[in-house]
């Protein structure tokens, strides 16, 4: 219900609307893709090769808010690499719209550039196969078949293959258009490619190959003129793009000038001729919000001949989808519900005229954009959540994700919630405080786990085989959490043998209140390592600690009470099964997931003992025991007690000893 209410106040404020337009299409699911729903080349739900139709959807304009999606990104903590990755995909630029006049026509092709101080460079210009002035000028193109071919070609590849830099530049020279550069009113010829992208700026380039790869590599396919204006290179050779600062050259009036001198003259320049105007563009395209699908929200919309779109009565809220026998998309692209005549066929909220229900429904994206809000106040039937709820729980503490959803479930919530924001149902403009990342775990040959590489972890088979604990720990102890690491079965298996010897302390175990002397010092600096670690999402260098630990307990031979309780303190949120079992077993009062966690003494970390080497004449032939505080003399006594050192120094005469304190002790002989 909810989720069909914020649609209804996008499209009351004009941010949800219906545009015929290319789409990513999906042929396997048969569904229209947004672009951040396309991951190398393929659909993000099954990985077939995506290709591109002109349908008419549902769009919501997450672009007007790109500009605060980027600026709000420096009032929270985020990751670096999670902002970053915002800010590349909203893709921010400043520069120009300027305006080619297409010769003998009324038609004009605008460009967004944000390098118009390189405007005498441009010799070409690429239109995207999709531009709507092939349609217009169509009788006046010459090799129209040519063109339209050409078209069906490029409608076979996504938007993501058809801009990627390395792939072959393909077009075909549009004979019968020519458009002028209107800085040396010049002749220039009109091409039709795919690497120009509909969706993009305003689907048509200026060509600059004297600086631009692309554009050069494409001039050099198919012999057209490259000109340097900006000097520092051998255009002849390869494109000059070392272009943020230079000297303006075969530029007409820029001539001589430096780049932003030139940018800001050229920007002037066109405003006042009215051949263009400053633009600031973004790479974030409006959100392809229709899905041609059974599952997921009714749009709930009707459209009426003589009223158009009109949205249904909130009281009427949820629009509910009708039970179907059959449910698959179909090969029309249409989605399966507008078969279901008796639910489509309905009468105009407004007029009382007949009216048909959108059909398409909304992306799994939708729900998810808001959910956490509802947890606020989940059984409220009167708003999506009170306001008092929403401004005791809101923002979002911490929010931990995959970074295959930055450009996905983060990008598109923070929207949501920003409209939300400004109609005043949340008391924040972003849902998040914090957000981190976790890696993925891999299969054994290094590839994401897939059914097709034969190479998926089922996590059941391992708990019936390690525990659960072990399948615990181990994900915990695999590496870095913010780093994608190969499953390994031996590393399984490691957690389970330190998990046994665990275990196996309970028959070590002797009476006593307060931490041991011999491990004191240890147990300190374990609480305040695993401590950080934890709070840090540092859990494999936890664990390695608490290895360390064990270490230390097995070379003393026995540990007390007190020491068993911080060690299964410690280790609990890790393994809680085994610990709470462990607690149990040994009498200890309570449940252990009840109990405070420990404490450190800050000066206590500090060890007071400590093992050095004894080198006699320069090579290691024991160590002893020393506290921190000895004297030369002291330890010198503890040296010359050690069997091995007796032994190396028999029968010889010493020469000279240095003492590193708590580092070394040196003994020269001869």
């Amino acid at each position: 219900k909810w989720t069909q209410w914020i649609f209804l106040k996008l499209f009351e404020k004009g941010l949800a609307y219906k545009k015929e337009m290319p789409i990513n299409w999906c042929p396997r699911c048969k569904i229209g893709l947004a672009n951040e729903e396309v991951v190398d080349d393929g659909c993000e739900r099954c990985g077939h090769a995506v290709e591109t139709r002109v349908k008419n959807q549902w769009m919501l304009k997450i672009t007007e808010y790109a500009e605060r999606l980027i600026n709000d990104l420096d009032t929270v903590d985020y990751i670096e690499r999670v902002k970053i990755q915002q800010r590349n995909w909203i893709g921010r630029s400043e520069g120009a719209d300027v305006i080619f006049k297409i010769k003998d026509t009324e038609e004009s092709l605008t460009v967004f550039t944000t390098r118009p101080d390189t405007l005498f460079g441009a010799t070409y210009m690429v239109i995207s196969p999709e531009h709507p002035v092939l349609e217009t000028l169509q009788d006046r193109i010459e090799n129209v078949l040519a063109v339209k071919a050409y078209q069906e070609e490029a409608r076979k590849k996504s938007e993501f293959e058809r801009a990627e830099l390395n792939h072959d530049k393909t077009g075909v020279k549009i004979d019968g258009l020519v458009a002028i550069n209107p800085v040396n009113n010049e002749e220039i010829t009109i091409w039709v490619s795919d690497y120009v992208l509909m969706s993009y700026g305003t689907g048509a380039i200026m060509a600059v190959p004297g600086h631009d790869q692309r554009d050069w590599e494409f001039a050099k396919t198919f012999g057209l003129p490259i000109i340097e204006v900006v000097s520092g290179g051998d255009v002849t050779e390869a494109a000059y793009t070392q272009t943020e600062t230079g000297t303006m050259v075969n530029s007409g009036f820029l001539n001589d000038l430096d780049v932003d001198s030139a940018k800001e003259k050229i920007t002037t320049w066109l405003r006042e001729q009215g051949l263009g105007t400053p633009k600031i563009n973004y790479k974030l395209r409006d959100w392809v919000f229709s899905r041609q699908r059974y599952w997921g929200e009714p749009i709930p919309l009707v459209h009426c001949e003589t009223c158009g779109w009109v949205a249904i009565p909130e009281e009427e809220l949820p629009l509910r989808l009708p039970e179907v026998v059959n449910y698959e998309p179909t090969d029309t692209g249409e989605s399966p519900l507008a078969k279901i005549r008796d639910w489509v066929e309905t009468t105009c909220p407004t007029c009382g005229g007949p009216a048909e229900r959108e059909t398409d429904t909304m992306p799994q994206w939708a729900g998810s954009s808001w959910y956490f809000l509802r947890y606020t106040d989940p059984h409220n039937d009167e708003a999506l959540a009170s306001k008092e709820h929403l401004d005791y729980w809101m923002p979002v503490d911490w929010y931990n994700g995959g970074m295959e959803h930055t450009t996905l479930h983060l990008l598109y919530s923070r929207f949501w919630h920003k409209f939300l924001y400004d109609i005043g149902v949340v008391p924040s403009p972003e849902p998040y405080q914090k957000r981190t990342s976790h890696g993925m775990i891999l299969g054994e040959n290094n590839e994401k786990m897939s059914k097709s590489r034969g190479n998926v972890v089922n996590p059941d088979d391992v708990v019936a085989e390690y525990g659960a604990d072990t399948v615990r720990m181990y994900e915990m102890f695999i590496g870095d959490f913010e780093k994608s690491v190969p499953w390994s079965t031996d590393g399984v298996r490691g957690c389970k043998r330190f998990l046994d010897r665990v275990w196996k302390l309970k028959d070590s175990v002797k009476p006593g209140d307060t931490y041991t002397e011999a491990l004191e010092a240890k147990i300190h600096q374990t609480i305040k390592k695993v401590s950080h670690d934890y709070e840090s999402l540092k859990f494999n260098t936890a664990i390695a600690a608490l290895m360390t630990l064990l270490n230390d307990v097995n070379q003393v031979g026995t540990i007390n009470e007190a020491e068993m309780k911080t060690f299964l303190m410690l280790l609990n949120p890790v393994s809680p099964h085994l610990t709470e079992e462990l607690w149990e077993k040994l009498g200890f009062e309570g449940m252990l997931n009840e109990q405070s966690w420990p404490s450190f003494d800050e000066e206590k970390t500090i060890a007071q003992t400590i093992a050095i080497g004894v080198q006699v004449n320069g090579k290691v032939r024991g160590d002893v025991t020393v506290n921190l505080d000895d004297s030369q003399d002291v330890a010198r006594e503890k040296v010359m007690a050690n069997e091995n050192i007796q032994r190396a120094i028999a029968g010889k005469t010493i020469v000279k000893e240095i003492y590193v304190p708590g580092r070394i002790y040196n003994i020269v002989v001869k």
